[in-house]
């Protein structure tokens, strides 16, 4: 690390900084940037998830849980669950679905999810 590394790191926000951590955290998973994400088209994402909270969804509880890359925030709903074991803040997560644009966000319903090691 050089004088020129300390000095960009002393200048950055923490913001820059944790945004810049997760995207070298998923890099060489072959996945596709949240900010790039292709609506209606199958993907494959990663994240550190950073909220979760569960809300209804036509009269059923759904978990929703959003990540992100460092790109930007994605939200995932699992509809009837109101846990996933091993999933909470911080941790890790691929997913693979399709997306689609809920109140202008990227939202996957119900898709495969790994977790990654913490």
């Amino acid at each position: 690390m050089g004088l020129r590394d300390i000095g960009k790191r002393l200048k950055a926000s923490v913001e820059e900084l944790d945004n810049a951590r997760l995207q070298g955290r998923f890099v060489g998973k072959q996945l596709t940037p949240i900010d790039e994400l292709p609506l209606r088209k199958p993907i494959r994402v990663g994240g550190e998830v950073t909220r979760m909270r569960i809300t209804p969804r036509s009269g059923t509880p759904a978990l929703e849980v959003v990540v992100c890359d460092g790109t930007g925030d994605l939200v995932v709903v699992f509809t009837g669950r109101r846990t996933i074991g091993g999933m909470g803040n911080g941790r890790g997560v691929l997913f693979e679905g399709v997306a689609h644009e809920e109140r202008g966000r990227p939202v996957l319903l119900n898709p495969a999810y790994t977790l990654l090691p913490a």
